[in-house]
């Protein structure tokens, strides 16, 4: 913001404020005006809500440049999701002091000058205090800047073989999204694997590897970041690529990684502590939980991909029930049965102590949104599994389902004889 577009922006404020009977809430106004109009804004943010819109935790707002625009990003943070929204100055700066009458007792503003707090108690007056700044360092205000990425691209000899790369390790232009997609696999994993025990991640299997961007990039984390000597393997049908990623893996100098031929469902492993699964498609997904399952995996981190299986079942056991409208459409019938699918997938994997987790996952130009499904390892008592047991039989029946493969290959059917 220039000095004359901040003077105008400053001006416009202070001719169209309603002065607030409270000086306190006045004077908190008028120091968010002024911070933003001579760029000492370093953050706001709204808390302790009492007001009536359910499961709203805190608002957080920063700047940012929209087209060379200075712009407040709003951040809603509900109990369960996110919400961003963008407003220009005037708009912000009104929606906060809204905000303020309207059910957030509490308000934060940080300037590279000072902290300013106002707070509302039961009453409803307000008081303003001031601190000493808690940085004097404002924020990045790009909105399309490069983010700090846990995986650099430059000095990484596998990225340019794979063509994400120029020899100076510059991402090429359409390998942007594909460079993303690494990065956030990466940070997706990150927290887990640095929750696990020490050096208890050494053994780790990519089933349906493709051509490798991914357990590349996870091989490189694992040893170059995190310090761990663990095995890496990817299993994969191609023979072309099998060939293609042992040639970069010995080029990269990645003793401890390997790429086998062969099916997820033929792969034999009896121990693992990582399963990857990306893509595997319809049942083949089922193969690489039921090999970590079996393998006692610590992780399990799937992606799947078509749901053909329990479609079929489905239009097949055409149950009647209270969303039996949906299945006589196809495009609402290919979603519920991937639901269906997935969610079956994740009460197979809590039965065997598995805490689940399900998150979208930026994908490849086909399918641009994917469903991350993640398995930590956990105990879990009997009375519990016989809960999940039901649950399981109760939504097979409830949608017709004849079987899941999962549950199948994991000799489930045979136990609902004994549930009551």
């Amino acid at each position: 913001m220039s000095n004359q577009s901040g003077l105008s922006f400053f001006n416009f404020v202070l001719n169209s404020i309603t002065m607030s009977v409270n000086p306190s809430l006045e004077n908190f106004h008028l120091a968010l005006v002024e911070c933003i109009a001579n760029r000492t804004f370093i953050k706001l943010s709204l808390g302790n809500y009492k007001g009536a819109e359910a499961d709203l935790k805190n608002i957080y707002v920063r700047m940012l440049q929209i087209k060379r625009k200075d712009m407040l990003s709003f951040t809603y943070r509900y109990k369960t999701r996110d919400i961003v929204k963008n407003f220009n100055p005037e708009e912000g700066v009104a929606l906060v002091l809204n905000f303020l009458n309207s059910g957030f007792r509490i308000g934060t503003l940080f300037t590279t000058e000072a902290d300013l707090i106002i707070q509302q108690n039961q009453e409803g007056t307000y008081r303003l205090n001031k601190n000493a700044p808690s940085s004097s360092k404002q924020n990045e205000m790009g909105h399309d800047k490069v983010k700090s990425r846990i995986l650099k691209p430059v000095g990484k000899s596998y990225l340019h073989e794979l063509k994400i790369t120029d020899i100076d390790g510059t991402v090429y232009k359409n390998s942007q999204d594909k460079f993303k997609q690494i990065n956030q696999y990466i940070e997706i994993l990150s927290p887990m694997l640095k929750s696990r025990p020490a050096h208890s991640i050494k053994r780790v299997v990519d089933m349906g590897s493709g051509k490798g961007y991914l357990t590349f990039a996870l091989y490189d984390y694992l040893h170059a970041v995190l310090e761990l000597d663990a095995a890496v393997t990817g299993v994969e049908y191609r023979e072309d690529l099998v060939a293609l990623c042992n040639q970069i893996a010995a080029n990269s100098g990645f003793d401890n990684l390997n790429f086998v031929q062969g099916t997820i469902e033929d792969y034999h492993v009896d121990s693992i502590d990582l399963l990857i699964a990306l893509h595997a498609c319809d049942t083949a997904t089922d193969d690489a939980i039921a090999k970590g399952i079996k393998a006692n995996a610590q992780l399990i981190v799937v992606a799947p991909c078509c749901h053909k299986q329990i479609r079929r079942e489905i239009t097949k056991g055409k149950a009647e029930n209270e969303l039996d409208f949906l299945t006589q459409h196809g495009i609402f019938l290919e979603r519920q049965a991937e639901m269906v699918t997935d969610g079956m997938r994740a009460l197979v994997m809590e039965y065997f102590g598995y805490k689940t987790k399900a998150m979208q996952f930026i994908s490849d130009a086909h399918t641009p949104k994917n469903v991350l499904l993640i398995g930590v390892k956990q105990t879990i008592s009997s009375d519990k599994q016989i809960e999940l047991l039901k649950k399981i039989r109760d939504t097979k029946n409830y949608f017709g389902i004849g079987y899941h493969h999962l549950e199948r290959l994991m000799g489930l059917e045979e136990k609902y004889a004994n549930l009551s």
